[in-house]
């Protein structure tokens, strides 16, 4: 489970909502709150006092809402899991940004830390290893379209090998 596992996945949307607006405007306010996330205003009052009970924003009703920086902190962490899925997901698994954006929403909430971890690791690989990065991308897409061809795996071998030597 993420670090803040007190925390429902509700209530972390609205920290990425209000962490988003925050940096942009320097404030959130329940309005742009409500408009972002298309839901009525009313939903976003429950959410803003159950986020300023638990310490995580400084929220008076009908003024602007800012972070704490415990808030703050815990709003980095979920952008940080949403940035890395959808980046795994688009860039690895092929899928379209929209496909990437809908499951990084989803499993942001539930992904935990170690596997945040290691999936930022394996991101970081695929862009410095010689024997990764877009070629064995492109590779891991011919598979998914065609399926195993072990002819092909040898020869992908010696081109790799052939690359190394050059460099």
């Amino acid at each position: 489970m993420p670090e803040n596992n007190s925390i429902s996945a509700s209530l972390e949307d609205y920290l990425e909502i209000i962490y988003q607006l925050q940096k942009k405007h320097k404030v959130a306010r329940a309005k742009a709150i409500a408009d972002k996330m298309k839901v009525q205003k009313a939903s976003v009052t429950g959410a803003l006092k159950s986020l300023a009970a638990k310490g995580l924003i400084n929220y008076e009703p009908y003024s602007t809402i800012t972070l704490t920086q415990k808030g703050e902190k815990i709003a980095k962490q979920i952008i940080h899991r949403h940035e890395i899925l959808k980046e795994f997901f688009q860039s690895v698994l092929q899928l379209s940004p929209e496909q990437a954006e809908a499951n990084a929403c989803k499993i942001e909430h539930v992904i935990h830390p170690k596997a945040v971890q290691k999936l930022t690791k394996f991101l970081e690989f695929l862009k410095i290893c010689p024997r990764a990065g877009s070629d064995w991308v492109r590779s891991f897409e011919n598979y998914c379209q065609r399926g195993a061809k072990k002819d092909e795996c040898e020869e992908c071998l010696i081109k790799c090998l052939e690359q190394l030597r050059r460099t």
